[in-house]
């Protein structure tokens, strides 16, 4: 079983990182591999309803997405996805949003391809937004016919420097159980 995280922070080695490299060592534990896969502070577009996608039938963007086809790729081959962003203006950031409008619009015109899939979004927040930025992600995947992972409160955690979510002792609980829930959810669908 594999489980693919897309960070959308541009921080590559920030909070957001943090709290999806806390899950994953949880779903290590169980055997699970694990893959990061850096979007924040890359060149993507988003969708222009070209249709090119519905049109050819191969599961890609047909406007120069190179690595938001790969993410699309990796969502194909995983079990499970995590998408982790921060708060920007009280959503996600425009790379996760990009990540969200390409893939959706392939997936849905390509045979709903991520159905029945494990899904879960981690999201870091300073202050404020987290809410209305974690039911961004999850509306992926509620909308893709993928199941959602819950955990033992929304999947955020509070810190604005780097490294600051570590402070947050209920933030890093909640990831841990989501990483032991989604292994959980995992094996229950994949089988051990």
């Amino acid at each position: 079983m594999k489980v693919v995280a897309f960070n959308g922070s541009p921080r590559k080695e920030g909070n957001t990182s943090i709290l999806i490299n806390t899950v994953f060592n949880e779903l290590e534990k169980e055997g699970i591999q694990t893959e990061l896969v850096q979007i924040g502070n890359k060149t993507v577009h988003g969708c222009t309803a070209c249709g090119k996608c519905r049109e050819f039938l191969d599961k890609r963007c047909h406007i120069k997405n190179d690595l938001l086809n790969l993410c699309i790729e990796k969502m194909d081959e995983a079990d499970g996805i995590l998408i982790g962003s921060p708060v920007y203006f009280t959503d996600v950031t425009t790379e996760t949003k990009a990540l969200l409008d390409i893939a959706g619009y392939v997936v849905r015109g390509n045979g709903q391809f991520l159905k029945r899939k494990v899904g879960a979004g981690i999201v870091s927040v300073r202050r404020g937004g987290a809410l209305h930025t974690f039911e961004t992600i999850n509306n992926f995947f509620l909308i893709n016919q993928m199941m959602v992972v819950g955990s033992s409160y929304w999947n955020f955690a509070f810190g604005g420097k780097p490294g600051e979510v570590l402070e947050d002792a209920e933030g890093i609980k909640t990831m841990k159980t989501l990483g032991q829930n989604m292994g959980w959810l995992l094996k229950k669908i994949y089988g051990e």
